[in-house]
C-alpha cells in the first residue's frame, strides 16, 4: 500500500511551497503522530509539543522523502527519532535535578542553613552576570524546568539557539563558581 495519488500530489505541491498542501499531509496524519508520541512520552503537553516538532522536521526536511516507503512511514521514522532525542534530554535534566538535590541534601545534613544561604546567594550572584539572553536560557531550563522546544518559543528563538546558549551558560558558570571555591558537581 503506497501513499495515495492525492498523498502525492500534497508532497509535490509541498515541495514547491504550498502551505495548504502540507496542512493537508498535517490532516491526514496528525492523529498517527500524536499517538504515537502521547505513548512515547505519557503526557498530552509533551506529547503536542513534540508531534508539532515532527511536523516542522517533516516540512524542513521534505526534499529528502523519496517515495521509496510510505510517507506515513518516512513520518513515523521522524517522530520516533524525535521522541527519542527527548526522552535522552529528560534523562540528562533528571540526572542534573537528582545531582543538585543530592548535592543540597549533602550541604543541608553537614552543616547549617547559613552555608546553604551563603551558597545560594553565590549561585545568584553569578547567575546575574551572564548576559540576559543565556540567563533567561538558564532559569527557563534549570530553575523553571521546561525542555528546550518550550523555551525556544518562550524565548522566540530556535531549540538549537535555547542549547547552544545554554551550554555556554553553564560553562561560564562553572568557571565562576569554581573561582570562588563553590564546589560544582
Amino acid at each position: 500500500m503506497g501513499d495515495t495519488d492525492e498523498e502525492k500530489l500534497w508532497v509535490l505541491q509541498s515541495r514547491k511551497g504550498d502551505p495548504a498542501a502540507f496542512e493537508s499531509l498535517i490532516r491526514r496524519h496528525q492523529r498517527m503522530i500524536h499517538s504515537l508520541t502521547f505513548r512515547m512520552t505519557g503526557s498530552l503537553e509533551d506529547a503536542q509539543d513534540l508531534a508539532q516538532e515532527a511536523f516542522i522536521r517533516a516540512y524542513r526536511q521534505l526534499d529528502s522523502y523519496q517515495g521509496m516507503s510510505k510517507f506515513s512511514s518516512w513520518l513515523y521514522r521522524i517522530a520516533v527519532n524525535v521522541c527519542l532525542n527527548w526522552r535522552q534530554r529528560e534523562r540528562r535534566r533528571e540526572q542534573v535535578q537528582a545531582n543538585w538535590a543530592e548535592s543540597n541534601e549533602a550541604l543541608r545534613s553537614g552543616g547549617d542553613s547559613s552555608n546553604e544561604d551563603v551558597l545560594s546567594q553565590e549561585v545568584q550572584t553569578v547567575l546575574m552576570r551572564l548576559p540576559t539572553q543565556q540567563r533567561a536560557a538558564i532559569v527557563l531550563t534549570v530553575y523553571e524546568g521546561h525542555n528546550h522546544a518550550a523555551a525556544a518559543q518562550i524565548l522566540g528563538c530556535s531549540e538549537t539557539t535555547v542549547s547552544w546558549r545554554v551550554f555556554t551558560a553553564r560553562r561560564k558558570l562553572k568557571r565562576w563558581l569554581s573561582a570562588k571555591g563553590v564546589r560544582n558537581e
